[in-house]
């Protein structure tokens, strides 16, 4: 029997997997290979918590493979090397895989798609991680950067359609592929002990997904009401799963299209599309992982204060908003897109630290790390980037607080020593009396932290730099 290698990436399931799906139509037999070398797509490699989740997804994955009859082989090493290792060792004849959009994947996939056609090896690539491929959604054959006009273009156009589910039962040909070891041997789990929280938090299976997936029909009834608030239970939770493939966008936009019309549900299926206009920005602009795409942000006067950064890593900047979100980043892997929202425009504004110092952080704490979102959403706080909020339209935490945490209940679960805090002073501590928190058990500076910046005078300093900025575009310093 011919042998085929069904190459794993970032699709980590087996319904809906076009590869893997195409390559058992082949009448070949199938090996399912995943390859590892940390860092080898750049700032795109899962890390940090992100790695967490692999490791998991994995081990799921390979679970059920090995209930249908076949398993995963783990390698290590550049992928490139591992393919050819692959071949060699089994006689493998063709490579299937699913397309993946980055720049680090094209970097990588070019130059393997032509090595292996000129060896002769057949080489079959298909579509699985998004709705509308990015060269489908153009306009006068351009790139969008506007979000709304991509998404009212891209709502025009057929979405991809789940390509079928896996069968029940699998075989594995003779011919086998050397086996670097268990999943373990990848060293994709952090060697700390700081995940605990995020495996409380978490359960990165394909049953903990389809609990989720089961739970879109409540949710979306208020999805579009309560979404922007952090203490309610309304927003999907599907992220890492879509970012490692558990999941593909055209099964949950199938499931949620079988639900009745409603706010909601329009409102879900417009941010399932920002997932796919940020693949679709940094697909025509690879620029996004590195520099601002609006150039004149490369005069921007950003700041060096490690001391703030710190503070801003690990929830003790005194305002109890910014906190929660950051201590929930930490200690789950993941924050409410409000709380970033909040958090970012923080560091970025309040702070003027520069943005990228805020994707890193994200890329490394978050189980949903996605380079292309992650860095779109920062260039958007950071003003900086396509579709952006103006620079000067900059969040008060503590108004930002009070309207969507308004019981301080968020702040409560993730800020616990101000738990005892009356609502009217838990959105901003310093301005509570003495007494009152003295009843609540807390000496600010000892219990928490003072605000490490007057947000007035943060604001009055953010324009400043703004103005600046344009005062060195406008005399022509950018010449």
């Amino acid at each position: 029997m011919s042998v085929a290698l069904a190459w794993f990436r970032d699709d980590l399931r087996l319904d809906d997997n076009p590869a893997l799906l195409e390559a058992l139509r082949s009448g070949m037999g199938v090996i399912p290979l995943f390859a590892w070398q940390a860092e080898e797509l750049g700032v795109e490699s899962p890390s940090g918590a992100a790695r967490w989740w692999l490791h998991h997804a994995l081990a799921d994955l390979d679970a059920a493979l090995r209930e249908r009859g076949s398993r995963m082989f783990f390698m290590r090493g550049r992928a490139q090397d591992c393919i050819l290792r692959a071949i060699e060792a089994s006689g493998a004849r063709d490579v299937f895989w699913n397309r993946r959009h980055g720049p680090g994947a094209a970097e990588l996939d070019a130059p393997l798609e032509r090595l292996l056609r000129d060896a002769g090896i057949g080489v079959h690539i298909s579509s699985a991680g998004l709705l509308r491929e990015p060269w489908e959604v153009l306009h006068d054959g351009q790139s969008y950067r506007v979000f709304t006009a991509y998404f009212k273009a891209a709502s025009k156009l057929p979405a991809r359609r789940p390509a079928g589910l896996a069968p029940a039962q699998l075989h594995l040909p003779e011919g086998r592929p050397p086996d670097d070891g268990p999943l373990d041997a990848l060293g994709l789990m952090p060697r700390f002990g700081w995940t605990k929280g995020i495996g409380q938090a978490w359960e990165p299976t394909a049953a903990g997904l389809e609990v989720l997936m089961q739970g879109l029909p409540r949710m979306l009834e208020d999805y579009g009401r309560w979404r922007d608030y952090p203490a309610r239970a309304y927003t999907s939770r599907l992220s890492p799963y879509l970012r490692f493939g558990q999941v593909s966008p055209a099964q949950v936009l199938e499931r949620v299209r079988e639900l009745p019309d409603g706010p909601g549900k329009d409102c879900f299926i417009r941010q399932l599309s920002w997932r796919e206009f940020a693949r679709h920005v940094l697909f025509h602009t690879p620029a996004l992982l590195q520099q601002p795409l609006d150039p004149k942000f490369a005069h921007f006067p950003w700041r060096e204060d490690d001391a703030a950064l710190k503070a801003w890593q690990q929830g003790l900047t005194g305002f109890p908003i910014v906190d929660a979100g950051m201590r929930q980043l930490w200690n789950t892997g993941w924050m409410h897109n409000r709380a970033r929202m909040i958090a970012g425009s923080f560091l970025v504004k309040d702070l003027l630290l520069h943005w990228r110092k805020g994707a890193e952080w994200f890329m490394g704490t978050l189980v949903d790390a996605d380079a292309a979102s992650n860095f779109l959403g920062w260039q958007w706080l950071g003003g900086c980037g396509p579709d952006a909020a103006p620079f000067f339209r900059i969040f008060n935490p503590v108004l930002q607080s009070m309207k969507f945490d308004p019981d301080g209940y968020y702040i409560r679960r993730f800020v616990p020593e101000l738990a005892d805090l009356p609502t009217q002073w838990i959105h901003a501590p310093w301005t509570a009396p003495e007494r009152v928190l003295a009843n609540a058990g807390i000496s600010l500076g000892r219990d928490y932290p003072r605000p490490i910046v007057d947000h007035a005078f943060a604001r009055d300093r953010a324009l400043t730099a703004r103005w600046q900025m344009r005062s060195k575009v406008s005399d022509g310093s950018d010449a």
